[in-house]
């Protein structure tokens, strides 16, 4: 089992910085993807950003250049680092981790974080 914990959500103004941090533990593969989903109300959960194991990141078309996901491998660790906010970014940001194994790949997920931005 994994585990995965979200911290740096909050308020922040339209154009303003937030840092979102997620932590795992528990059994993690040696090869995993980690990344940050969001939901907001009304609408689907979508993938933000993710970042693989070999470190090449993929963003959302919509946050692209505004947005960077980093990891630290030895702490179990991805952040997301977002910049220029706008107001359509609010949402509940979560964790995922993806176990990739002979035995099959399994998700996991953290709690959430609330994001919210004001305009």
């Amino acid at each position: 089992q994994v585990q995965l914990v979200e911290s740096g959500g909050g308020l922040v103004q339209a154009g303003g910085s937030l840092r979102l941090s997620c932590v795992a533990s528990g059994t993690i593969f040696s090869i995993n993807d980690m990344g940050w989903y969001r939901q907001a109300p009304g609408k689907q959960r979508e993938l933000v950003a993710a970042i693989y194991s070999g470190g090449r990141p993929n963003y959302a078309d919509s946050v692209d250049g505004r947005f960077t996901i980093s990891r630290d491998n030895a702490k179990n660790m991805v952040y997301l680092q977002l910049n220029k906010m706008r107001p359509e970014d609010t949402a509940v940001y979560s964790c995922h981790l993806l176990n990739v194994g002979r035995s099959g790949s399994y998700n996991y997920w953290g709690q959430g974080t609330q994001v919210t931005v004001s305009s």
